[in-house]
């Protein structure tokens, strides 16, 4: 790829150069109208690289505009520092689905993005904004996603709603995790953020599964996530993990019974009686290892319930779930909490 030696052109020098380039497109859009209907997104980008090109004649951009190949972001750069994202619709507004969250192929060496959005529904029209400026919230496909709404007035981001600027977002480890707990923030009651923490992989599935056709081990993989991520299920409370299961892909009929089948469970407490709780105990004690060691393990983000996320430490995350645990308990919470206390060792 070979870009110009002429000295870093300016911000400034580059909206204007995205103003003059909607101009263009829309005059275009206005003289060919099926044209631009039927153009394709591939298509679209070199649509708007080669106005971008005409518009640039006598800038500091002559000469360095670049379609970018490959799934790379953005689209188009120009003058190394700068780059135009495309994106278009074939209905008769202005938002879409935009590019996922985490940017893993950005293009290093740019600076600042444009978004070139297409409306090719009804009357074909095009409007250039400064990239952050147009994201008005994140979905969820096979990955976290933007929201584009060009039409976003001043304050409506999503960056604006987070209260975290997007260079900053994009540039952390891991901006997941404020996304989650912006999300979580906004929960109603009953609803629940399944995206967050899928135990098997980042991957939504496509498919559904019956529970009854899982394998062992995969049963067991989702009993201890739910045992450790949703303590409302030691009361009889499954609303939140049936929604969770199901967004991995599966389907129980019969939810209740990975958990209360099998009567009561005698549980050992600290004055070395024998108490019985409900058969939910039975898994903590079979799955015990595996417990401690998800607490160990997991990051923040996979650990759902806020309760105890930031523990840092295992034993001060056990701690506290087991609390939790002990406070939707029927058996009451004293009992419960020595009974968890005494087989972890808290």
């Amino acid at each position: 790829m070979i870009f110009s030696v002429n000295p870093k052109p300016s911000l400034t020098e580059f909206a204007d150069l995205m103003r003059k380039t909607d101009i263009l497109l829309n005059d275009d859009a206005a003289q060919r109208p099926a044209y631009y209907a039927g153009r394709s997104g591939n298509l679209l980008e070199d649509d708007v690289t080669s106005a971008l090109m005409e518009c640039a004649k006598g800038t500091p951009f002559d000469g360095t505009i670049e379609k970018i190949s490959g799934q790379r972001f953005p689209d188009i750069v120009a003058a190394k520092f700068y780059g135009v994202e495309v994106k278009s619709t074939k209905d008769d507004h202005w938002t879409s689905t935009g590019s996922s969250i985490l940017e893993t192929t950005r293009i290093g060496d740019v600076e600042r993005i444009y978004m070139t959005f297409g409306k090719l529904g009804g009357t074909p029209r095009f409007l250039s904004r400064p990239y952050e400026q147009c994201l008005g919230g994140i979905a969820v496909t096979h990955m976290p996603r933007y929201l584009i709404d060009m039409r976003l007035k001043a304050g409506e981001t999503i960056f604006d709603k987070m209260g975290i600027a997007y260079d900053v977002l994009r540039k952390m480890d891991d901006p997941i995790s404020p996304v989650a707990q912006y999300y979580k923030s906004q929960l109603k009651p009953g609803e629940s953020l399944w995206w967050v923490g899928n135990p098997m992989d980042e991957a939504v599935s496509a498919t559904i599964k019956l529970w009854k056709n899982l394998s062992a081990e995969q049963k067991r993989t989702f009993k201890v996530y739910a045992c450790v991520n949703f303590p409302e299920i030691f009361g009889g409370d499954y609303g939140r993990y049936a929604l969770w299961l199901t967004a991995q892909g599966v389907a129980d009929p019969h939810i209740r019974d990975q958990f209360s089948a099998g009567g009561q469970e005698n549980m050992r407490l600290s004055s070395g009686a024998v108490a019985k709780l409900p058969a939910i105990f039975r898994r903590v004690k079979q799955y015990a290892d595996l417990i401690v060691r998800r607490f160990s393990q997991a990051e923040p983000i996979e650990l759902v319930a806020a309760h105890f996320v930031d523990g840092s430490v295992a034993r001060e995350r056990l701690r506290k779930w087991a609390e939790e645990v002990a406070r939707y308990s029927p058996t009451g919470h004293a009992v419960a909490l020595d009974a968890l206390g005494t087989l972890f060792g808290l």
